[in-house]
């Protein structure tokens, strides 16, 4: 898989697992040579090992420098970009009912994909990494001590990689260096949480311990009472299966609609209930980017990226609606097809639009790792 052209510069294949996709994508200078895209991922290891073939044969000609694979959550055994041993992912492994719809599907990959390219380095790009330098009062959760220390019980965050890519091109499009930045970023898409960055650096997140807590997602309930789960699991009201299925699988907006989890589905329907799945997803973005700020001395930005946040201006303007006592008003333009500022000129606070580009920071972050790696 080499040739001339290629010679000498790197080409990162970099592997994402959604909680039932596969996204591959060959990068190389910050560029997209070749990606696939599989919305049912095989379930067995064989089939796995074929989409990878397949997906090779398909774009032949680059050598392949570094495979970077996108983990949801590493827990304490990988906090930041590391290359991918047995040891590492058998402790990877003890994580994995943190983010069950994630990380399985992840090491299933990694293990396919070290067998079909075993002779070049596997990183493994925590979203965790993003917000390892969360401030103790914003990571800390308030539960007894001794479960703190003996389950290791604190805020991860999530989305980091999506967080990391948005943040470098806000910085671009205001014209002023990252590390000076005071801004709010929400990732809205599948998956949803909102992050405050303070010159640079992760300051507070919705998402916690698992990539359940925050705000509604797709599926996913968010934060809910715990007082309401412990309720609902006395006298087996519901089993913790079945508990864990429906907070995961049937809540969120599908739960809310129940009929869709699919923002663009909803907005195209005239359902009451789809209408309402909306208004609270709204509502409680827009009540997370409030609290949020509340770590910032300033509001310099508000960012939204993921695919909701890029290609649904229906929730972008709903959201904004909500945040005026911020200073933030509805975006001027609706539809983007690149990144930039879609509030008025001259907002109180600018509003930003960032395409999800988690392929290139994951090329980005794989590489630098091998580069610095001993």
């Amino acid at each position: 898989m080499t040739s001339a052209s290629s010679a000498g510069r790197p080409v990162a294949l970099t592997v994402n697992a959604g909680s039932s996709s596969l996204r591959l994508t060959l990068v190389r200078d910050e560029r997209v040579l070749h990606e696939s895209y599989v919305e049912k991922r095989p379930p067995d290891p064989a089939g796995i090992e074929r989409v990878i073939d397949d997906f090779l044969r398909e774009a032949p000609g680059h050598e392949i420098t570094v495979v970077a694979h996108r983990l949801v959550h590493g827990g304490e055994a990988v906090t930041t970009p590391t290359v991918a041993g047995d040891e590492v992912v058998e402790a990877v492994r003890r994580y994995a009912d943190l983010a069950p719809l994630h990380v399985p599907p992840a090491l299933a990959l990694v293990e396919a994909a070290r067998r079909r390219l075993p002779g070049v380095p596997h990183v493994l790009c925590p979203d965790t990494a993003f917000h390892a330098g969360l401030p103790e009062a914003a990571a800390t959760y308030p539960l007894p001590a001794e479960w703190r220390r003996d389950y290791g019980l604190r805020r991860y965050g999530f989305h980091g990689l999506s967080y990391a890519w948005a943040l470098g091109r806000a910085a671009a499009l205001l014209e002023r260096p990252a590390s000076s930045l005071h801004v709010v970023m929400t990732h809205l898409g599948g998956g949803s949480s909102v992050c405050a960055v303070r010159e640079g650096v992760s300051v507070d997140t919705s998402m916690g311990f698992t990539p359940l807590e925050g705000v509604p997602m797709s599926t996913r309930s968010g934060s809910v009472d715990p007082g309401m789960l412990l309720w609902l699991l006395d006298d087996a009201r519901l089993g913790l299966d079945e508990l864990r299925e429906g907070l995961d699988r049937r809540s969120g907006l599908l739960g809310l609609s129940g009929s869709s989890g699919d923002t663009r589905e909803l907005v195209a329907s005239d359902d009451p209930a789809a209408a309402l799945a909306l208004a609270v997803f709204a509502h409680r973005v827009a009540r997370e980017i409030a609290a949020s700020a509340t770590g910032l001395d300033r509001l310099d930005a508000l960012v939204f990226t993921g695919e909701i946040g890029w290609d649904q201006p229906e929730v972008r303007e709903d959201v904004c609606r909500r945040l005026r006592l911020l200073g933030v008003a509805p975006p001027a333009r609706g539809e983007v097809t690149e990144d930039g500022v879609v509030s008025a000129p001259g907002a109180a606070v600018p509003v930003l639009v960032v395409q999800p580009r988690e392929e290139l920071q994951l090329a980005r972050e794989a590489l630098a790792a091998v580069e610095h790696s001993p």
